[in-house]
This record gives structure tokens, sequence and C-alpha cells, in this order.
């Protein structure tokens, strides 16, 4: 490729006058809107009123709860900040193990809580900036209890819109994990390898 050209690509002011270069911009030069971030936790949600009205079984609910997961969460980055401090230490193998089996078990985890729904529905009402992400506010409403929020966090620093955190009634589910993750991590006297095999049955 000509040395001009390449300059062409980097150059920033040509960049925007030019719709090839402009295609060759990284992901992460498009910002996040509101109405992506909602859009985003319009097809989550749907997906749930769809899991919890389904009458399947508890089994079958969190399969699909957790393939729920897998397709909207950014699963990479809710696992290590739930590893925290020991995340920087751990090889990539255990890493990658780490993250799939906290899939699974995030996803039991959630999905049960959120079968607590069933008879009921999520609505999303509003979305709205905070910092580098935005917060998707939706409602819960429950047979026979008062309505609650869910909110839901949304970023696209993995290259797409993904949601990072759900707070359930005032429940912050990365600050909680990583609570719990460090507890559970403790009581095994920091052995990341056990903890990833005790994971799969949480």
């Amino acid at each position: 490729m000509p040395n001009d050209m390449i300059l062409t690509r980097r150059g920033f002011g040509v960049v925007l006058l030019s719709g090839l270069a402009l295609a060759a911009l990284p992901r992460q030069a498009f910002a996040l809107t509101a109405e992506a971030a909602k859009s985003l936790v319009d097809k989550t949600v749907a997906e749930i009123n769809t899991i919890i009205s389904s009458g399947r079984s508890e089994s079958a609910m969190l399969g699909d709860f957790e393939k729920l997961f897998a397709r909207y969460a950014d699963v990479n980055t809710i696992a290590r900040s739930a590893l925290g401090p020991a995340a920087r230490q751990a090889s990539p193998a255990q890493l990658s193990g780490f993250t799939k089996a906290f899939q699974g078990y995030i996803s039991r985890k959630y999905g049960r809580r959120f079968r607590e729904f069933i008879g009921g529905r999520i609505e999303v009402n509003d979305a709205r900036a905070v910092k580098s992400y935005f917060e998707v506010i939706t409602t819960a409403y429950l047979s026979g209890e008062s309505p609650f929020e869910v909110r839901f966090h949304v970023s696209d620093k993995a290259g797409k819109s993904l949601f990072f955190n759900i707070i359930i009634e005032g429940v912050n589910m990365l600050a909680s994990e990583r609570t719990e993750i460090g507890a559970l991590l403790d009581q095994r006297g920091g052995d990341l390898d056990k903890l990833i095999a005790d994971m799969k049955s949480l």
C-alpha cells in the first residue's frame, strides 16, 4: 500500500471526508446511543418475558437464560470484574475456564431470580447516559406485588452493544458478584482451579 494512502487512512480530517476511510475506522469511533442501548434491552426483556411465560421446566428455563446471557451480556467484562484482582494473576487458560464456568453460574443465579417474575412482565421505560455507558430503566410488574425497577447498564466497549450490569431492586450485580466470588475464592485458599471446578455445580 502506498505511503500516502496509509497517511490518508490515519489522517482524521481526511477520514471525515472520505467514505472509504470512514468505513475503515474502528468500531469505537461510533458512540453508543440511547436508542441503541434501549433497543438491546428491548430485545433482552422480550426474551426474558418469553422465557418466564413459556411454562417450561426450571432446567429448560435456565438453559434458555444462559443462551440469553451469552447473546446480550458482556460476559467477559462481568467475569473479569467478578474475579477482581485474581484476574490479573490468572493464566489465559484459567481466565477462559473461569469465564465459561461463570457464564453458567451467573445464568443459573439470575435465571432463578427472573423465574420469580413468572406471571408478571418487565417493561422498558427510558435510557440515560451515565459516564461512558447508558443506563436503561425498566419496571418489573409481579402479580400481587408493587412494581419495582430493574436497571441495565449497556456499553459498546466489546465492539457491539451489550449489557454489563443489572441492578434489581437496588442490588448491583457487579458489586455483589465481586464480593461473592471473592469469598468463594478465599474459602478455597485462593485456588482458582478449584473454584472453576466447583462453580459448575453452584
